[in-house]
């Protein structure tokens, strides 16, 4: 008898709904063509919670629902977990000593955020628009070529072509911090030479930029004091992580799971 390519999996003799499987698999990326792999990445996200969820109904824990990201609240299962992670797990704060270690390992890591003063010509293209997008991004060539030729140009060039609203000003953005605009934007910025233009356009949803980095300020190192707490805090989020693995993994030890692969790590 063949196997079922989906078998019903099952957690300390509880089932677990398929229908969850199916809905909890749409938020895990996965090659194309593979969406096995989802199903079963899923389903070991669904065995795992329902270990938390048993467990805490076995402490019996009435935890109080509170408020997350963006002013929503908990629903009963997130609280439930939430409450038993708290009550069993604990790490310590870490040490001065501890954090000073950390801090000197390699100090150029904390720095303050650079600053770029930029200036783009964009041409604009949805992210959708696959009839029109390689007549524009052959625009888009075009007019960067005409820029690394003249780049005295650039300005004039924004004005005659750009599509955004800083085309009466030749193009300029202004001052720009990371965060400020999409990733790839940013990721051009990141690896820009002050008076540096992009040879080929950078897409992003809006179109194809052309982009000239007009004046640009590293970030500089700062000092342990001015980084202090947040190491200690991302020092004690990453002890609490692992001590949260290790729960789980016990959980697992522990449990009857049927149907899955899931494996302790």
């Amino acid at each position: 008898m063949n196997r079922p390519l989906f078998p019903e999996i099952s957690v300390n003799g509880e089932v677990v709904d398929r229908r969850e499987i199916a809905a909890e698999a749409q938020h895990h990326s996965v090659p194309a063509g593979k969406p096995g792999l989802a199903w079963r990445k899923a389903a070991n996200a669904l065995v795992v919670r329902a270990l938390l969820l048993q467990r805490a109904r076995e402490r019996e824990i009435v935890p109080k629902r509170e408020s997350i990201e963006s002013g929503r609240i908990e629903t009963e299962e997130e609280a439930l977990i939430r409450a038993l992670l708290e009550s069993e797990i604990s790490v310590e704060t870490p040490t001065d000593n501890d954090i000073n270690a950390e801090w000197s390992r390699d100090p150029s890591r904390f720095r303050s955020p650079p600053l770029w003063e930029v200036s783009h010509i964009l041409i604009a293209c949805g992210q959708r628009d696959q009839v029109n997008e390689k007549r524009v991004q052959s625009h888009a060539e075009q007019i960067a070529e005409h820029a690394l030729t003249d780049p005295k140009r650039f300005a004039q060039l924004a004005k005659e072509h750009s599509q955004c609203d800083t085309a009466s000003c030749g193009g300029f953005l202004g001052q720009i911090c990371p965060g400020d605009t999409v990733p790839e934007f940013e990721t051009a910025l990141r690896n820009l030479a002050h008076g540096e233009i992009t040879s080929d356009p950078i897409r992003t949803q809006y179109g194809f930029h052309v982009i000239r980095m007009d004046a640009r300020a590293d970030g500089a190192a700062l000092p342990f004091e001015a980084v202090r707490t947040r190491i200690s805090e991302s020092m004690e989020k990453a002890a609490w992580a692992q001590a949260a693995r290790a729960y789980v993994n016990e959980l697992i030890f522990a449990a009857e799971i049927t149907g899955t692969d899931l494996q302790a790590q």
